[in-house]
């Protein structure tokens, strides 16, 4: 589409007054846009403001949320020929044109129609942001129902920190692989919690907590087919992490992300090399079982014997440079899983399907809500969980799962 024809430049180089008839002719056309453009212009919008970085629902009240058109058709040319980006050398039919049309709302819609010229809001930049939005709307729109998934939410208090978990910052990680099946999250967190890892009711009333809170948000939406699938964030201690795991499961479908640091993001960075588990088993086999998991830290085996004594049988799973950003693809969580449905394999035939596993988790969380979802709780051994609190001197006993309990 050109700014003018030849014949339009060349009469307003004469400066005749044919040029005055040629443009008053595009205003002929009448103001009201055929509805079967409007219906196509909605479509290729998703009744969503076309404006870049707006994306403002146009089917409903932003204050009230009642149902209410609240969209304007810009045109990107302007309907008449004084108007903002003028129209000259734009044939009447081409006025009404889908092409020469975007959805917004009322604010944008007088940002762009501000001055006479346009502004800073050419034509061509507004044609770019009509084409960057309705390309948005093809690709999200385009993905297979069965790849909607709900967002999960779950934070509590790490320390003195509480945990800051929001569906907006969440969200955009899912695409796109998949896309979330509602515009809010699931929410299991804790919020304003005057509990510390460093009481003693803290452990059980967090556990009681999400226990209630899973019944009621997960377990009965999921019995009724409402969900079919999760998307999993979470920042909490890691025994609660492991907890939400173990409910979890694998009859839920679920993808757990990672929290990275660098860059600050839930998405997956692109795929990169990362360090190769590794599975140290204990010299000897006499004392009690010891899973130690030394992923985002090492752990010492001072800090094993003081808690349970220098013939403790540790077996670990570690990576050669332990750090806390270390979890950095899903196919790093896959082998994560499948070594350590390997590893308990060996220690329950080890020691024998009703030992206590004492298990000291040093890992990040997405590998500890796994660490939880692999647990067979009527083929595994009983755990019993421990975090380190530094306020109390080293590890603690947190969290006790039995053996042969069903998984809720």
């Amino acid at each position: 589409m050109t700014t003018s024809s030849p014949r339009i430049r060349r009469l307003r180089k004469s400066g005749r007054p044919a040029v005055r008839q040629a443009e008053t002719s595009l205003e002929e056309v009448t103001r009201p846009i055929p509805v079967p453009v409007q219906c196509m212009l909605w479509g290729r919008a998703a009744g969503r403001c076309q404006f870049a970085g707006c994306n403002q629902s146009l089917w409903k009240s932003r204050v009230t949320q009642e149902q209410v058109n609240i969209a304007q058709k810009a045109h990107i040319y302007s309907f008449r020929s004084r108007g903002s980006r003028g129209n000259l050398g734009l044939a009447p039919d081409d006025l009404h044109n889908l092409a020469n049309l975007m959805l917004v709302c009322h604010g944008c819609h007088r940002k762009i129609d501000q001055r006479w010229d346009g502004g800073r809001y050419s034509v061509r930049l507004l044609q770019q942001m009509k084409a960057a939005h309705e390309q948005r709307i093809e690709r999200v729109t385009g993905i297979s129902p069965e790849k909607t998934s709900h967002v999960l939410l779950y934070g509590a208090n790490i320390g003195e920190h509480s945990s800051p978990l929001n569906y907006s910052e969440t969200a955009p990680a899912l695409f796109p692989v998949r896309y979330p099946a509602s515009d809010r999250a699931i929410e299991l967190s804790v919020h304003n919690s005057s509990f510390s890892d460093r009481d003693a009711a803290f452990w059980a009333n967090e556990a009681a907590d999400l226990y209630r809170k899973f019944d009621r948000h997960i377990r009965a939406p999921l019995a009724e087919g409402v969900i079919r699938h999760l998307s999993v964030f979470a920042i909490a201690p890691q025994p609660l992490l492991i907890l939400l795991g173990t409910f979890l499961g694998d009859i839920v479908p679920s993808d757990v992300y990672q929290r990275h640091r660098e860059p600050p993001t839930w998405e997956w960075p692109p795929e990169s090399p990362t360090q190769a588990f590794e599975l140290r088993r204990p010299p000897n086999l006499g004392g009690p079982p010891v899973l130690v998991l030394e992923l985002s830290a090492t752990v010492s085996v001072e800090r094993i014997h003081r808690v349970l004594g220098s013939d403790a049988s540790i077996w670990s799973i570690t990576i050669p440079s332990p750090h806390n950003d270390v979890t950095k693809s899903r196919r790093q969580v896959s082998e994560f899983r499948a070594l350590l449905r390997t590893v308990l394999d060996q220690i329950k035939a080890a020691h024998g399907q009703r030992t206590v596993l004492h298990v000291f988790p040093a890992m990040s969380v997405s590998l500890a809500v796994e660490l939880g979802r692999v647990r067979m709780p009527k083929a595994d051994t009983p755990w019993q969980i421990y975090d380190q609190v530094n306020a109390l001197g080293g590890f603690v006993p947190a969290l006790a799962l039995p053996y042969g309990e069903e998984r809720q």
